[in-house]
């Protein structure tokens, strides 16, 4: 037997899903686990075909909630069960036939070699029968993903994905309700550095992808919206870091009125300085990067990163403008940008990181 369980998320079956369940059904895997998500009653007789084949189990839903949650699901029933929890660990498959029975089986032997492992089955952009809305999706997908997660993947849109049993308790909570939770399985493994390993398995598309549910537009959005829900978060955190700087320094020109000019400025930019890198401290610790070390281990690392980031602003700035002499303001702009990328990278992956 097999010490695997194999897990299907499934909407409106054809006829080629019972084939495909018993192929699985004869490498005599610990468990099969099929979650008819909302699917038309008249399909009903497919699932009912499918549950005399012993150890297939169908979860279902009485209305499509979709596939993360149908995961979710599955993921949930697994850990409530005694004798599933025996398993080595758990294989996602999707219901349309497009992941050989090869493949699944090399994934269920690569998660019995070690633990806290997330195994993909990645799929090659290359070849000619690919079609191409799939290739550019996935191409866009895994470089915003390396940008904004700094973990290079070659497929961050595969459904076929093994999980080892130890770290299946992380999934059931993610965020996410359809195509966009297996996003989020990939952003919750690199956050917990849970090894990811990526199997190359063969790349099938029958009828062009048509069977899938996948909505082009609303399913996209909703993933990318996920994908730099984090950044924009802390955008907004640097948004309104600026504006509490700008009304400090506003509050200390006026209390320091009476001093001379020059030092009223430079003692109001520091304390206005100093008010407005505490709360950003503070809110990217805690809302931005929901970092769990202690503020004495990262207070240190952000105020450097603060102080370096000001040296090479200024720095910049001065020798682009000795060499172009291109207006400093404009100049500016630009390098800050730059900067304020590479801090965001350096404090998620650096200054917060767990």
């Amino acid at each position: 037997m097999k010490n695997c369980i194999i897990v299907i998320p499934v909407l409106n079956p054809d006829k080629s899903f019972y084939p495909y369940v018993e192929k699985l059904h004869k490498e005599r895997f610990r468990s099969i686990l099929i979650v008819n998500d909302g699917s038309e009653e008249e399909l009903e007789y497919i699932f009912n075909r499918c549950k005399h084949l012993e150890g297939v189990k169908v979860l279902k839903h009485a209305v499509n909630l979709g596939k993360g949650r149908a995961l979710k699901s599955a993921f949930n029933y697994i850990l409530n069960n005694e004798h599933l929890r025996e398993a080595e660990g758990v294989i996602t498959v999707d219901a349309d036939g497009q992941h050989k029975l090869e493949d699944v089986m090399t994934l269920c032997g690569r998660l019995s070699e070690s633990e806290r492992k997330l195994v993909l089955g990645v799929r090659s952009f290359e070849e000619k029968h690919v079609p191409r809305k799939n290739m550019l999706g996935n191409t866009i997908t895994r470089k915003v993903f390396k940008l904004l997660y700094g973990t290079s993947l070659q497929d961050t849109q595969t459904g076929l994905r093994g999980l080892s049993m130890d770290i299946l308790q992380y999934y059931i909570d993610l965020e996410g309700e359809r195509f966009n939770y297996e996003t989020n399985m990939l952003i919750e493994t690199v956050s917990k550095r849970f090894d990811i390993e990526e199997v190359p398995i063969e790349t099938v598309y029958i009828d062009d992808n048509n069977s899938s549910h996948f909505n082009k537009v609303k399913d996209s959005f909703e993933i990318y919206l996920l994908l730099f829900k984090n950044f924009f978060k802390f955008i907004s955190v640097s948004f309104i870091s600026f504006i509490i700087d700008i009304s400090l320094f506003q509050l200390f020109l006026f209390i320091l009125r009476f001093t001379f000019s020059r030092r009223q400025i430079v003692a109001a930019t520091l304390l206005a300085r100093a008010g407005s890198s505490l709360f950003n401290y503070t809110m990217n610790r805690s809302f931005v990067f929901e970092s769990g070390k202690k503020w004495n281990k990262t207070i240190v690392g952000y105020y450097t990163l603060v102080v370096a980031e000001a040296l090479l602003s200024g720095f910049s700035v001065y020798l682009l403008y000795q060499l172009t002499g291109i207006r400093q303001v404009v100049i500016k702009v630009f390098v800050d940008l730059i900067i304020f990328l590479i801090s965001y990278r350096v404090q998620k992956l650096i200054v917060f990181r767990d």
